[in-house]
């Protein structure tokens, strides 16, 4: 099984939207990780559907995430991936949790009142609702 997180320099990225890489992880039969790569989304930050189609593309199933917005998980979805919410602290740690079958998802959408796509600085107009 392949899965992906969203990566701030080993961190999980708490702002699924604005997430410039991901590592993508592969699990083995006997639940240890096998391989892991990080790739760049560089560009696709904000597009839903790109960044489903880019991990879809990678044979990524299952994607491990802090933060994220309503049209985000939609566009995952709607790919067939599956998404695992609340995630945070460092991506080998969760990685890890998640292949032992203890990762335990809370779903965290976040809401940007105000924002516009020009702004990817969500300052105080983002708000997770946990």
């Amino acid at each position: 099984m392949k899965i992906a997180i969203p990566d701030n320099n080993g961190e999980v990225n708490q702002h699924f939207g604005q997430s410039t890489s991901f590592s993508t992880i592969e699990i083995d039969n006997s639940n240890q990780i096998s391989k892991v790569d990080t790739v760049s989304t560089t560009g696709l930050q904000h597009k839903h559907e790109g960044i489903a189609d880019f991990l879809k593309g990678l044979g990524v199933e299952v994607v491990i995430v802090g933060g994220i917005g309503q049209g985000a998980i939609d566009g995952l979805e709607s790919r067939g991936l599956k998404v695992l919410f609340g995630a945070k602290g460092a991506v080998k740690d969760v990685a890890e949790t998640f292949a032992q079958g203890k990762l335990v998802s809370k779903r965290t959408v976040c809401s940007h009142h105000g924002h516009h796509h020009g702004d990817h600085n969500h300052g105080d107009n983002h708000s997770c609702k946990h």
